[in-house]
């Protein structure tokens, strides 16, 4: 009933005939689709996949001609069948996790030729979002921009800022391994240039080949100067400071004498002098 097909005898491995992926990227918990098409038409019988643990072959699919598709016990809710057919066939592996890395065989069993083999290739990769941080450094012209992105293997973490004139120097990266066998990697620089307009910085994380990860701060245009438009700006505030206590001096003075007429209009003074010559 399972269809299955010995062609130990007769298998063969013909790369040039079996068109399929050499690797496959995948991220822990996503889907990953292996697809394999035989190129010369054969007489298939069956469509075999297998998963290779130490150099092991262990069949977790298979299609046959006669009896449809099968996926063995142990692996259902791992693998399901995308497409089926003895000269194109594809398997997808479900919520993938690091115990799924590894190669995987899918064979086109024929007769009497034997057993047509392709050997895609399955690299399991973790990545999380980048922790992007811009701080304002000593000097008002410069920001210290630092980076964290935590992944399997270690990621590769690039900065960048969407202004032209201005640019990131004294780089430091700093990789640190975590229990769980991922690495964070950290990419500090200082940003500097004279600009008064909002500026876009950016940090994009990736691991391997596989699409990168990006997130952006805003820098407001306030935060932005050249040195003299800070000292500028230095001048200017430093003269509303003293505007802003001289006016309250002023209030305060005033204030203190309107209150003293008013208490000296409610309790004039006695003429003690009158009082004894009038006595």
């Amino acid at each position: 009933r399972e269809g299955k097909v010995t062609v130990s005898a007769y298998s063969h491995v013909l790369p040039a005939v079996i068109q399929t992926q050499q690797t496959v990227l995948a991220a822990v918990g996503e889907d990953a689709e292996f697809s394999c098409q035989l190129l010369e038409t054969k007489d298939v019988l069956q469509v075999t996949w297998q998963k290779i643990s130490r150099d092991v072959e262990t069949n977790v699919a298979t299609y046959n001609k006669y009896f449809g598709q099968r996926v063995n016990d142990g692996f259902t809710d791992k693998f399901k069948f995308k497409y089926t057919g003895l000269q194109n066939c594809s398997i997808i592996i479900r919520n993938v996790t690091e115990q799924d890395n590894g190669c995987y065989r899918c064979l086109f069993n024929t007769f009497p030729e034997g057993s047509f083999i392709g050997k895609p290739c399955l690299h399991v990769y973790e990545l999380h979002e980048p922790v992007l941080d811009v701080r304002e450094s000593n000097s008002t012209a410069e920001w210290v921009v630092s980076c964290s992105a935590t992944g399997r293997p270690a990621p590769t973490v690039t900065l960048s800022v969407s202004q032209q004139h201005l640019n990131f120097s004294q780089y430091n990266t700093v990789s640190v391994s975590n229990t769980n066998a991922t690495f964070t990697v950290t990419t500090t620089a200082v940003l500097s240039g004279s600009r008064r307009n909002s500026t876009q910085v950016g940090c994009a994380a990736r691991v391997l080949s596989a699409p990168q990860i990006e997130v952006i701060q805003i820098i407001p245009e306030v935060k932005m100067m050249s040195p003299a438009a800070a000292a500028d700006d230095d001048g200017i505030r430093t003269s509303v400071i003293l505007s802003s206590v001289l006016l309250v001096i002023c209030v305060a003075a005033f204030v203190f004498v309107l209150h003293r007429k008013q208490s000296q209009s409610r309790y004039p003074p006695s003429n003690n002098f009158s009082f004894w010559f009038s006595s």
